[in-house]
């Protein structure tokens, strides 16, 4: 009886869709570019309305050039990713603790639930006035709007822990740090990245409101200046970097939670 091999899996078979969709993207940027030609060309809007995608690329070399692009971009990248850095670490304690003790949640859950309440726009200028306008106010504005999504993933990961292994490692003699590392850890991870994936991108938006109410640099400031001048070309480069930045930090965690979950691949 002849035994035939085990059939080899095609790994780049698996890889077409993502190029399938990539050139999707690429065709629906495309499109949207046109249509903005068309909206300049045909709809007789003055620049300082509406300008053409020429006139952006052209502020866009020229703020290139001269070196503001990137000096402001660095200041906005440093404080989003501090505020999400430190958003992320204390919300990730805090859901910790909350998800494993229940009366815990309920005497902080109520000073939570208010204080997403309050939009962070309303409470960027206080901050700003009681911490100055420097970047440790932006930094924190950026920390409150990553906070919360973080931390409501953090707490439904740990609780979706199954109870039949944690009585498996309790049996096992796990201590508490090995029931943490081994199980509780691997298990709330895909929660987690989820939650920090909404929060890399929410971050972006913290560091802008923050430059909005007070700064003289970054990528807001940026957008201050040319809403100011009614350059909105500028306005355009400014929000574009933005969008890059956010797309930047969402692909980062993606990327990050490819490689942690990799064992989820497997399991298909």
């Amino acid at each position: 009886m002849k035994v035939e091999p085990p059939r080899q899996v095609n790994v780049d078979n698996r890889r077409f869709p993502l190029k399938k969709r990539g050139g999707l993207v690429i065709f629906s940027v495309l499109f949207a570019i046109l249509v903005w030609e068309g909206l300049t060309r045909f709809g007789d809007f003055p620049a300082f309305i509406l300008p053409s995608p020429g006139l952006v690329v052209i502020r866009f070399l020229r703020v290139m050039g001269d070196g503001s692009l990137l000096r402001n971009t660095w200041v906005t990248l440093q404080e989003v990713l501090l505020g999400l850095l430190g958003g992320a670490i204390f919300a990730t304690a805090l859901g910790y603790l909350l998800a494993k003790s229940l009366k815990l949640e309920r005497l902080v859950s109520p000073y939570l639930v208010a204080s997403q309440a309050v939009p962070v726009v309303a409470i960027a200028p206080l901050l700003v006035i009681w911490f100055g306008s420097g970047i440790f106010s932006k930094v924190l504005i950026c920390a409150l709007i990553v906070f919360f999504p973080v931390l409501v993933n953090t707490i439904v990961g740990v609780r979706a822990v199954p109870a039949a292994l944690h009585d498996l490692m309790r049996a096992l003699r796990a201590s508490r740090w090995q029931i943490l590392r081994k199980l509780e850890i691997p298990a709330a991870l895909p929660i987690f990245l989820g939650g920090l994936r909404i929060g890399a991108t929410l971050s972006v938006i913290g560091a802008v409101v923050g430059e909005f109410v007070g700064s003289d640099r970054g990528l807001g400031f940026l957008i201050n200046v040319g809403r100011g001048q009614y350059d909105t070309a500028l306005v355009f480069v400014a929000i574009f970097t933005l969008i890059f930045l956010a797309l930047v930090l969402y692909g980062l965690v993606s990327w990050v939670e490819s490689r942690l979950l990799i064992w989820q691949e497997w399991r298909r």
